[in-house]
């Protein structure tokens, strides 16, 4: 008789932005239980999970053009409200659930889906986690994320530093699993190429004024001039009127319309994997790409220009050895990075990658074996430990104090209608207009 094929694990993932469905969806590929995914992609992985896609509706949900470069696939995929997902959930059954959201999104999806789930025998292990470098509310983010099964560290110093907080306010520290960044890979850095490469890797609000924006523009555009024979790239993560997991309110490409750059100068988008294949110099402020560079050992610099900030988020650097000026870039200066601090990134650069997911999988493959199911999710936050901060983070979601939907909440059993269609269409167009035109107006206006 032929070998039975084994069960393919069904997994769901919920997020709400383009950066955290690609962090979500290949997250979910390398902690399915059974066999390591990394050898494959999901195309040629045939005993791979089933992957079903929400799209969480927001000011961040993904255009197609977006989800396309993404490059990440899905058995299904759709958008939804908070309310037609928790719906989903109480209907569906799933082996695990995947909540790529911001802290206040997961914080509500727990508090609903312990409230669905609660008559339930049988529930999915609940993961979560942050998509790249956590260099600001650390506390706040994690308490909004406690709750959940596991909660992903992408790093062993990140790892400490999430049981630190956990163990601090008394809450239980289990959940936290050490991994690494899902979109880590591609070829090691085998030399220079012709013509040279460098790379400048944008970020949606940081700088996010217009003179420190102009700034680097401006030296970028110097170092093309300074080096003719060099190809100097711009990679951009969204073209205008798009939104990614942060809002841009000057993006790069109007503010290089008063510039006149020379032809070694180009702007390109697309997948952040294929540009670094043609990469000698990745330079950023401080951009989750000098992690996926220095993991194929690409000479990396975070900028100091602007200075060492935690606003900027290149304080996360410090001891890195990637930090560098533009100065000394237009003078020649290559970064070598401290291979202690790289080891502590989850940056794997060792080789090690391939195992980094292995606690997550056994961890989730005891879970869904624990004998008589999974407990009631307990998230730290309730209606006792947090009176004045839980009620607001919850109804932002439409749900109540205890999980359930709020009268008029916006859900629907059918696809919305043309007319429904037409207006949320308008919607989101209008708040795009007022975030990134009239917004950074007031703003100057306030400062005269």
């Amino acid at each position: 008789m032929p070998a039975s094929t084994p069960k393919r694990p069904r997994i769901a993932v919920l997020a709400d932005s383009d950066t955290r469905w690609k962090w979500g969806a290949l997250t979910a590929d390398r902690i399915a239980p059974g066999p390591s995914m990394e050898a494959a992609p999901r195309e040629a992985a045939q005993a791979g999970p089933l992957l079903d896609g929400f799209l969480l509706r927001g000011r961040a949900t993904p255009t197609p053009r977006q989800l396309e470069e993404v490059g990440v696939r899905a058995d299904s995929l759709r958008e939804v409200t908070a309310v037609e997902f928790l719906r989903a959930m109480a209907e569906g059954t799933y082996d695990v659930l995947v909540l790529s959201l911001v802290g206040g999104g997961v914080q509500a999806m727990l508090h609903g889906l312990a409230r669905v789930w609660e008559h339930r025998a049988s529930r999915p292990v609940v993961v979560t986690g942050y998509v790249g470098v956590v260099y600001e509310k650390l506390a706040d983010g994690l308490l909004l994320r406690h709750g959940a099964d596991l909660v992903l560290a992408n790093s062993r110093q990140d790892a400490d530093r999430f049981r630190a907080v956990y163990e601090g306010v008394g809450a239980d520290a289990s959940a936290v699993t050490e991994v690494a960044l899902p979109f880590l890979g591609g070829a090691a850095y085998e030399g220079e190429h012709t013509p040279y490469t460098v790379v400048f890797a944008a970020q949606p609000s940081v700088p996010d004024s217009r003179k420190d924006r102009t700034y680097l523009l401006n030296r970028l555009v110097q170092h093309a001039r300074r080096h003719p024979e060099r190809e100097v790239l711009l990679k951009l993560r969204s073209k205008p009127g798009e939104h990614t997991t942060h809002i841009e309110e000057l993006p790069y490409q109007r503010l290089v319309q008063r510039l006149d750059p020379p032809a070694n100068f180009s702007l390109v988008y697309g997948n952040m994997g294929e540009v670094l294949d043609r990469t000698d110099l990745l330079v950023t402020v401080s951009s989750t790409a000098a992690l996926e560079s220095l993991h194929r050992r690409i000479p990396t610099v975070v900028l100091t220009d602007l200075g060492i900030r935690e606003s900027l988020g290149n304080h996360h650097f410090v001891g890195s050895g990637c930090l560098a000026s533009w100065d000394l870039l237009d003078a020649g200066h290559r970064p070598v990075p401290d291979e202690e601090w790289v080891s502590r990134q989850g940056v794997a650069a060792d080789g090690s990658y391939e195992s980094a997911f292995d606690a997550a999988r056994k961890r989730i493959a005891a879970l869904l074996d624990r004998p008589g199911g999974l407990p009631p999710l307990t998230p730290y936050y309730t209606p006792v430990t947090a009176p004045g901060y839980l009620p607001g983070i919850l109804a932002r979601h439409h749900l109540g104090p205890d999980g359930t939907p709020l009268p008029g909440a916006p859900a629907a059993d059918k696809d919305p209608g043309p007319v429904r269609q037409i207006v949320r269409r308008a919607a989101r167009g209008a708040y795009r207009h007022g975030v990134q035109r009239v917004a950074p107006v007031i703003r100057r206006m306030g400062e005269l």
